[in-house]
């Protein structure tokens, strides 16, 4: 965990608090030694968080500087809750570690009754890493990161039928389908937007390129093109 989410989550930890909070459930909860504790709780003493209490006594924020919550509605945080879990479950485990913290900065700062109803969610997206699975995660989170840095990439593609060929691609997004992922591009070698399913990539290679959106071939136009194709199949 990033020490900017740590300093996040202790105060809000301590938000609402009549009781002081001992450092060892902050250290159990967050993962972190005893020692981290006290060094993030004394770092925001100093920035001017008005936090009272000291090691072996525990912690409170001081009268009158509590936190409002995050006023979300029970479905609202169940979504919240259920779309982590999607994240978790099927994407690469960049995305799924934000979620995830995401959540806890969420669920720091909820009533109690909010924070049960998070925890009693009966929607459920098990989170399976075999090495296959892990191996998987590891190329989209590859193809995410292509596509922030605008990079050029080289696929060694199969088909449906198993026929392999190389593309080069300007990769433009990752669609999920529930079932499978797409990975939206303008292919080079057909000069058109192409649609390539992760799980038929047998290599991918960064050319070193950086590639420029234009408005004919950036994502708005894809999605346009796709927009188009799919309307025309109806």
């Amino acid at each position: 965990m990033r020490r900017a989410d740590r300093l996040f989550l202790i105060i809000h930890a301590l938000r609402g608090r009549r009781t002081a909070l001992q450092a060892r459930s902050l250290a159990a909860t967050l993962g972190v030694s005893l020692r981290t504790v006290y060094r993030d709780v004394a770092d925001l003493q100093l920035s001017g968080v008005p936090i009272e209490g000291e090691a072996g006594v525990g912690y409170v924020l001081r009268k009158g500087s509590d936190i409002p919550p995050l006023m979300f509605t029970a479905d609202e945080l169940e979504s919240l809750v259920v779309g982590t879990r999607f994240v978790r479950a099927f994407a690469g485990d960049r995305l799924a570690a934000g979620a995830q913290a995401a959540l806890m900065k969420i669920e720091a700062v909820l009533p109690p009754d909010l924070r049960e109803r998070s925890v009693r969610t009966r929607i459920y997206a098990p989170v399976w890493r075999d090495a296959h699975q892990a191996a998987f995660a590891a190329r989209i989170d590859q193809l995410h990161a292509a596509i922030e840095a605008k990079r050029v990439l080289r696929l060694t593609y199969r088909d449906e039928a198993g026929r392999a060929s190389e593309r080069e691609i300007e990769p433009l997004c990752l669609a999920f389908w529930g079932g499978a992922w797409t990975l939206g591009t303008w292919c080079r070698l057909r000069a058109d937007f192409r649609n390539f399913r992760p799980d038929r990539i047998d290599a991918v290679e960064d050319t070193g390129e950086c590639f420029t959106e234009r408005p004919a071939n950036n994502l708005d136009a894809y999605l346009t093109a796709m927009r188009a194709y799919y309307a025309g199949m109806d």
